[in-house]
């Protein structure tokens, strides 16, 4: 049973992180950039904060390595939320999600270069590029419509992928040989980020999201609890248990959650092309972690 645990943690921060483009977007409409990302952070330290003192995995000690916590809680959270929440704003979902399968190539590519045990073989750059392939088949950039995306939309979905690729690396890198409870390593990433989103954060007009239930409930739970505490306990987990690239390639399933609830919920259509995308994003995903 406990064997299956990394498969069943991969796919389930996978289908997390795809469905928080919707909630991102809904979100938008009523808060900044800035601010959503804080109700994200705040909401998603509360429980994990809980989690990780009820397990006693808090020590005073692992503040020597606050510089990494710090990096991280920048790298892993607050920068890269706010580019994913400033993209959200300006592209649909589904391709929003889309552009954001470009994180395993980046992840990929800063590995080879600055982890040493991360090893360039032909069949783990196969499944990069086959992924890719799809997640540029569900992006349809031969589609006219293309012309009418938002570039600054898609700088910033690009930028945030990079940043987030970064995060993996970094890590893998410094903060999964401290050995440290991925608990406690949440809480001390959340706990840096909520920390700098509240003295840089404008609170003007905040409330404005308890307009709209649906919204705020979505930006709670859908992004905070599940998005953001869960996924980053799953995130420390998995590339402890697989490594920064086997584990930023939970990052392909996304684009095809993203898709199934732009379909289901704004009406964008699937076709027969979208299908070939998603049975190539999952074959991408099969050939990198093959063992």
């Amino acid at each position: 049973m406990y064997k299956n645990l990394p498969t069943v943690a991969f796919w389930l921060i996978g289908i997390i992180w795809g469905s928080n483009f919707i909630y991102m977007k809904w979100a938008s409409e009523y808060l900044s950039a800035s601010q959503v990302v804080f109700i994200r952070v705040l909401f998603g330290f509360i429980p994990v904060f809980c989690y990780a003192l009820y397990l006693k995995v808090i020590k005073v000690e692992h503040f020597k390595y606050a510089i990494h916590f710090f990096i991280m809680s920048l790298l892993g959270t607050t920068v890269y939320y706010y580019f994913f929440v400033k993209a959200a704003a300006l592209l649909l979902s589904g391709v929003n999600g889309a552009l954001s399968g470009s994180i395993p190539l980046f992840t990929f590519i800063l590995s080879i270069i600055f982890i040493n045990e991360e090893r360039a073989t032909f069949r783990r750059f196969l499944g990069i590029i086959v992924g890719l392939l799809g997640v540029i088949l569900i992006a349809k950039p031969f589609d006219a419509n293309l012309l009418q995306t938002n570039i600054n939309g898609v700088i910033y979905i690009v930028t945030g992928s990079l940043i987030l690729g970064m995060s993996f690396v970094y890590a893998k890198k410094f903060i999964s040989r401290l050995k440290i409870h991925f608990a406690a390593l949440t809480t001390y990433q959340l706990g840096f980020a909520l920390l700098v989103l509240t003295i840089i954060t404008d609170f003007s007009n905040i409330s404005n999201i308890l307009n709209n239930t649906h919204v705020f409930l979505g930006a709670v739970f859908g992004l905070g609890l599940l998005g953001t505490g869960l996924a980053f306990i799953l995130y420390y987990y998995l590339v402890e248990k697989l490594g920064a690239v086997n584990a930023s390639t939970a990052t392909y399933i996304p684009p095809v959650v993203a898709l199934f609830i732009g379909y289901f919920f704004i009406g964008e259509n699937i076709t027969l092309v979208d299908i070939l995308a998603t049975m190539l994003i999952f074959s991408g995903v099969f050939l990198i972690n093959k063992k």
